[in-house]
């Protein structure tokens, strides 16, 4: 009896620690959407050379919170492969802040536009479908279809603009003198060529799982 109230307990700790961090994400995430749009409002005046000074601030914060997750694969808290989980993680940091942060000629971009709105549309769906599945359960039918559909648009537009950025802020890393920033993006940008189609089967794995009516993670 005691050890099935110990399980009992480890389980709902960790029911509302991943409930805790998947609703927190989603605030970050639903900020860096609602600075994209706002930025791209005509009454803003901002237009996407805006885009990225209104959401660096929730983007760091979001993006750089997503690090845990690869500690949650690890530990087995969830069910994602950790290399699945670590690929994306790393391809996402680096350019948020390689990229992104340390490279204010990319900031401007037009690609800046199309990345977070592909990389937060995507997160505001994800993290209420995990989020409600840790807090009550289960997810409404709308949102595990937003979940399983979008991301065959989303993560493509999202792929192209992250590689499209490193070429725009390449050339400037060698002119600035950030020849470690050049070599490491030289090194990793051939990453892209098998890990977008790794990532992009295993989501695809995924979603005929749910289509087919198989539990998932």
């Amino acid at each position: 009896m005691a050890r099935r109230s110990s399980g009992s307990s480890a389980a709902m700790a960790r029911r509302l620690y991943l409930s805790l961090y998947n609703w927190v994400a989603f605030y970050g995430w639903a900020q860096v959407l609602y600075g994209t749009v706002s930025s791209l409002l005509p009454e803003s005046g901002g237009g996407h050379e805006a885009v990225y000074a209104a959401v660096e601030r929730p983007l760091l914060f979001a993006q750089t919170l997503a690090v845990i997750e690869i500690l949650h694969s690890v530990l087995g808290l969830v069910r994602s492969p950790v290399s699945a989980t670590l690929a994306q993680i790393f391809g996402r940091m680096y350019v948020t802040w390689a990229i992104l942060w340390s490279s204010p000629e990319a900031q401007s971009h037009i690609l800046v536009t199309s990345l977070m709105l592909s990389w937060s549309i995507t997160e505001v769906i994800r993290y209420p479908f995990f989020g409600m599945r840790e807090t009550f359960g289960f997810a409404p039918s709308w949102l595990v279809w937003l979940r399983y559909n979008t991301f065959l648009v989303l993560y493509p537009i999202g792929m192209l603009s992250e590689v499209g950025l490193i070429f725009v802020a390449m050339p400037s890393m060698k002119t600035s003198g950030r020849y470690y920033l050049h070599y490491a993006t030289t090194a990793i940008l051939p990453l892209y060529v098998p890990g977008f189609p790794y990532l992009y089967r295993y989501m695809i794995a995924r979603r005929k799982k749910v289509l087919s009516g198989a539990k998932i993670a």
